[in-house]
């Protein structure tokens, strides 16, 4: 293997351990993450568990509202608003998917892009489309922090993001070529025509459209940096949109899957509350 792997484990213990030493310098203010989490779903209880782990590790006080898979649409919308309403509260994430039957768009738009930590609603996405003061999405800016640890060079690079989702593809596309990032984004989808030829021509790929290893070793030019941000349950396992093992010989640089970007993702959740803290004028360094 040539490539360098970008090791995400290690850049989250260092993000959470600096998140801790801002909040003790500033004096321990609390600063709480509420999380909403609808159903009995197992990964996403395992999924909402790790991040007030993270949450107690970085100095962060937590809340978390449990709601039955019967719960109604107003019964969660409630539950939300509540939460929008407490100033003790500062950033607000509700789990998704929710439960069939349940439409999230209503209870996104309820949370107030001061308190959107998952950077995900409308207001939100277009603070970051106008280059305003916002919450960026926690996979994207945890994409972008690693590229940062790594010394990756982004100014008049070409960078090519597979994957077109509002969670992570869209709003990537928009950070890599906000200025001062400066990199030249194709953002390639389902339609590309020649996806391997686009890929090819990329000094930084991201694979974020949840296709089984479809980046493959003939795609990437030598020396590249390869994000994997996809996720896929195979029989094997859980496997990215990087073939890894093939990749990794012709790549300058490299995230595992998994270990690179999930724990970015939630590192990036612990910043993103400190961020709304101080949007909110909660919190000072």
């Amino acid at each position: 293997m040539t490539a360098v792997v970008m090791d995400g484990n290690a850049l989250r213990d260092e993000i959470i351990v600096g998140l801790r030493q801002r909040i003790e310098a500033a004096g321990s203010p609390s600063i709480c993450l509420a999380t909403v989490l609808v159903g009995d779903d197992g990964p996403s209880q395992r999924y909402v568990r790790s991040k007030h782990q993270k949450a107690a590790e970085a100095g962060l006080a937590s809340r978390h509202v449990d709601l039955p898979a019967t719960a109604t649409q107003s019964e969660v919308e409630a539950a939300v608003r509540q939460l929008v309403a407490d100033d003790s509260v500062h950033g607000i994430l509700v789990q998704l998917p929710l439960p069939d039957g349940l439409d999230p768009e209503p209870v996104l738009d309820l949370i107030p892009p001061e308190k959107d930590v998952d950077g995900l609603t409308e207001r939100s996405m277009g603070r970051l489309v106008r280059g305003r003061p916002g919450l960026v999405g926690c996979t994207p800016l945890g994409v972008m922090r690693l590229l940062e640890r790594y010394d990756i060079s982004t100014s008049g690079k070409r960078a090519v993001v597979v994957g077109r989702s509002t969670l992570v593809g869209l709003p990537l596309s928009l950070l890599l070529a906000r200025k001062g990032i400066d990199a030249t984004v194709t953002l390639a989808h389902s339609r590309t025509a020649d996806m391997a030829a686009v890929v090819r021509e990329a000094d930084i790929v991201v694979g974020a459209a949840g296709q089984a290893r479809m980046i493959t070793a003939d795609m990437v030019k030598p020396g590249a940096a390869v994000i994997d941000v996809g996720v896929s349950r195979t029989e094997a396992g859980i496997v990215g949109d990087v073939d890894f093992d093939a990749v990794a010989e012709v790549a300058g640089f490299i995230t595992p899957m998994p270990g690179g970007t999930g724990p970015m993702t939630i590192a990036c959740l612990m910043e993103n509350t400190l961020s709304a803290a101080r949007l909110q004028g909660a919190f000072t360094d």
